[in-house]
């Protein structure tokens, strides 16, 4: 910063200005109006106004090189309002932060190099998963959405769309990198490995490629495209695989698995899955050389005597003692949450594997309340026959039964509806159990553990589409849609690692809806002033990344220097 002296017909103004660029253009910024002459040399109490106005000056350019400067903005009424963009988003910092500590900027510089293209794909592939995370879009608004950030997008909208063919092409590479990176980042739990599948959908009539008409999880009458996905142990995103909507889930579990024997160099590991994935093809997969499963077994298809055995109510055991229990000495209240087990080996198709009952009274008790709500439902519905149609899978329409009686009892053509007494009786014998197939041998209590985390892929799904907004697709080629779900993956694994590092305190829309809200107001020449609310977690997050961006004000310098430690 510089002393401005300018002289006008009636007085002499002091003031401090300094000099910047600001896109590739000198300009020059009032920093502070020191006063007229009169005032300057009251303040240099007896000093050379000019000797006081340099030292005071320089004393507020050290000020502001050690970060310490308090912003000065010139105020004046009647100043039109710039056209110029003043408000960034600084919550992408954090972001980037994961993603340079996964080597992600390395590895695009890889690709880059096998494909000698013009474009940055690191500047492309970081903003579409920061956009993916702070404001999912389109692919378009993603990159009006760029703009935001406090760096700019070096690449045009048609960069993008090239970019994601090659996202596309590398998708392997990039999964594989990844995870060999992240094992300095976090803890991974390679040992246990979960999978399961959904879908997603387009808005579109249009059946093509992978964009096929099958069975929709959010039941809706356009095409669809399946999405499998691996989570390790502890809940981080392995890798993922695209089908077409109409393929059937249970083959898509091995080649995915194949990848990651070849690409990741995992050999011993125990695959956890629900009964939908559990063929008998993948059970003898995951039955060789040193790998395990666990999968969920439903008891209403097992054989009658091992059904039998399951529900009788001896032979339990808790996981703390091996004394023999019957269940009906139990207390079966809402509030016992012991868990009682039983199991036994059995042997189908050749294969040996151990067959675990579990049986909770709080489930149960969980389960029926469930179920007396339903049946209260379908006594409503009884009311209004217009509203009972074919009933789903937990639908209380199931438990509605229709006969055809005349007054007296005998066959006419008047309908009647009544609850289904036996299907209620029925489905209650199963309350509160749960059954698991394995061929591991190892602690009863360790096994179900594992298996109860299964939700956390069932979740990663939910943030997948609640949050990411990965559906509906809009893009029409194939190569494109996978490239997509790449960037969807991505950012999921990068949200986990984030919610990891805040300890899993906080929600999923307490964490994103933070990192929306951290936006700073640039103060032209000067720095930047912060506007977002300094909450708890605010605080957590900027002490865990050792990234300070939750202060009133912090100078270009200061800022830079915060940007280019998300990148170390």
């Amino acid at each position: 910063m510089r002393l401005s002296i300018t002289h006008t017909t009636n007085n002499t103004y002091f003031y401090m200005i300094k000099s910047y660029r600001d896109n590739g253009k000198n300009k020059t910024k009032i920093v502070e109006c020191l006063g007229n002459i009169n005032e300057v040399i009251k303040r240099a109490n007896g000093e050379d106004p000019v000797d006081w106005a340099k030292k005071y000056i320089a004393q507020k350019t050290l000020e502001e090189k050690e970060n310490r400067a308090t912003y000065y903005e010139k105020l004046v009424e009647g100043t039109p309002l710039s056209t110029e963009q003043k408000i960034f988003n600084v919550g992408y910092f954090f972001l980037s932060k994961i993603y340079h500590s996964l080597d992600l900027n390395k590895t695009c510089n890889q690709i880059s190099k096998k494909y000698k293209f013009g474009y940055d794909l690191n500047s492309i592939l970081s903003r579409l998963i920061y956009t993916r995370i702070l404001e999912p879009s389109s692919k378009l608004s993603s990159f009006e959405s760029s703009k935001k950030l406090i760096e700019q997008p070096n690449f045009e909208l048609q960069h993008i769309y090239r970019a994601l063919e090659v996202i596309a092409a590398e998708t392997e590479f990039i999964e594989a990198e990844v995870y060999k990176n992240s094992l300095n980042v976090v803890d991974r739990n390679s040992k246990i490995l979960y999978y399961d599948c959904t879908n997603y959908f387009f808005e579109t009539e249009q059946a093509e490629g992978i964009k096929q008409y099958g069975v929709s999880k959010e039941h809706r009458p356009t095409p669809i495209v399946q999405m499998g996905m691996f989570m390790d142990g502890n809940g981080f995103p392995l890798a993922f695989c695209v089908n077409p909507g109409n393929t059937n889930e249970q083959v898509t579990l091995k080649p995915l698995e194949k990848q990651i024997i070849e690409d990741f160099e995992l050999s011993h590991f125990v695959v956890c899955t629900d009964a939908g994935l559990a063929s008998q093809e993948n059970r003898a997969f995951n039955n060789l050389q040193n790998r395990s499963y666990i999968v969920t077994q439903s008891l209403k298809k097992i054989k009658g005597h091992l059904k039998e055995w399951a529900l009788s109510s001896t032979g339990w055991h808790t996981l703390s003692s091996n004394k023999e229990i019957d269940l009906k000495d139990i207390d079966n209240s809402s509030s016992n949450e012991t868990v009682y087990y039983k199991e036994r080996w059995i042997k189908e198709n050749e294969m040996e594997q151990r067959l675990i009952v579990s049986y909770s009274p709080k489930y149960a008790a969980y389960q029926k309340n469930i179920r007396n709500n339903q049946v209260i439902r379908a006594e409503n519905m009884i009311e209004k026959p217009g509203s009972v149609s074919k009933s789903k899978l937990n639908d209380p329409k199931r438990f509605i039964t229709s006969t055809y009686i005349t007054g007296d009892g005998e066959i006419a053509s008047t309908k009647k509806l009544t609850i289904n007494q036996d299907a209620i009786e029925q489905e209650a014998m199963f309350d509160g159990f749960y059954a698991v197939c394995t061929t591991l041998e190892d602690d009863i209590g360790e096994i179900i553990r594992v298996n109860k985390r299964r939700w956390e892929i069932e979740e990663s799904f939910r943030i997948l589409k609640t949050e990411f907004k990965a559906r509906p697709v809009y893009l029409k080629n194939d190569d494109r849609i996978k490239a997509h779900f790449t960037v969807c993956f991505l950012s999921l694994l990068i949200y986990r690692i984030l919610e990891n590092k805040l300890e899993y305190k906080f929600t999923s829309n307490q964490i994103i809806s933070t990192l929306q809200q951290m936006n700073s107001v640039k103060i032209e020449g000067l720095g930047y002033k912060q506007i977002f609310e300094n909450t708890e977690l605010a605080k957590k997050i900027c002490d865990n990344f050792n990234i300070k961006i939750n202060e009133d004000f912090i100078g270009n310098i200061k800022m830079k220097k915060i940007l280019n430690e998300t990148k170390r």
